[in-house]
Order: C-alpha cells, then sequence, then structure tokens
C-alpha cells in the first residue's frame, strides 16, 4: 500500500469550516454567560444581523481556508483569521442594513462588536480551526490496518 497524500483540501476546509462554526458559536455562548453580555447588545438590529454575519464568516472562513490549506503553511491561519473577522464585521453591518435597521445603527453595533471580547474570541477560534484544517491536510497518516492487512509482513 503507498503512503498517504493526506487529506484532500476540499475535505479538509469542510472539516475545519463546521469546526470553526461549533468552536465560534460555543465560545460566543460561553463568553455571553461569563461577561453577562449579548453578542450584538443592539435590540434593533434583530437576528438577521447575527445570523447574516455568521454565515459570511464561515463562507469567507472556507474559502481563505480552503486556499491556506492547499498551500500548506500554517502562517496562513493567521490570513484566514483576519479574513474572517472582517467578515463577520461586514456581516454584522449588512444583516443590519437588510433586516430594516437604521445603518447608522448597524454600522454602530459593528463598532461595538469591534471592542468586544467577542471578536477576540471569533479570531482565535477561527484561527486554531484555521491551524487544524492545515494540519488536517499536511498529514500522511493513512487507515488504521489489521497486523495481516500489511504487505510488509509478507515473506
Amino acid at each position: 500500500m503507498s503512503p498517504s497524500a493526506g487529506v484532500a483540501p476540499p475535505i479538509a476546509a469542510f472539516f475545519a469550516t463546521i469546526g470553526f462554526a461549533a468552536l465560534a458559536i460555543f465560545g460566543f455562548g460561553f463568553t455571553s454567560l461569563l461577561t453577562d453580555t449579548d453578542v450584538l447588545a443592539e435590540p434593533a438590529l434583530g437576528q438577521g444581523a447575527g445570523i447574516t454575519a455568521m454565515l459570511l464568516a464561515a463562507l469567507v472562513f472556507a474559502a481563505t481556508g480552503y486556499g491556506a490549506i492547499r498551500r500548506g503553511r500554517y502562517v496562513g491561519a493567521l490570513w484566514v483569521a483576519a479574513a474572517t473577522v472582517a467578515a463577520y464585521l461586514v456581516g454584522i453591518a449588512g444583516g443590519g442594513i437588510l433586516t430594516g435597521a437604521d445603518p447608522a445603527v448597524a454600522v454602530g453595533a459593528v463598532g461595538d462588536f469591534a471592542v468586544s471580547w467577542y471578536l477576540l474570541v471569533l479570531a482565535v477560534t477561527a484561527a486554531i480551526a484555521a491551524w487544524a484544517g492545515i494540519a488536517l491536510g499536511r498529514t500522511r497518516a493513512s487507515r488504521p490496518q489489521w497486523p495481516w492487512e500489511r504487505a510488509d509482513d509478507e515473506e
């Protein structure tokens, strides 16, 4: 059996994106619990801004993560995190405006998020998930085998 070439970049990007979304949602919830604050504290935005922001962030994470996994350099995780944070901020404003909020309120919510603990949580989770995706793409691991399945044991 030939050595594995690693996990295919689209599959590694898929798993990293799912991991990012799960970590970010958990991180937001835990941070909200610890700080007794809301992720988006402006009630005029409604839920649409948060949903739009997370969807846009996940899409940008998937696209930039795929590129970073293909390149196989761990420093790419920092660029993925920066792009993901930027997408989340754009998503807050865009989602707020699309759901009928005043544009000034939406931009103010972006500013509030940008100076909160939630931004740090989002950046760290994006960097961790991107690093894990890159590591998954670089691995040369193969599936587990029983001793009798190995070709080198034959005489």
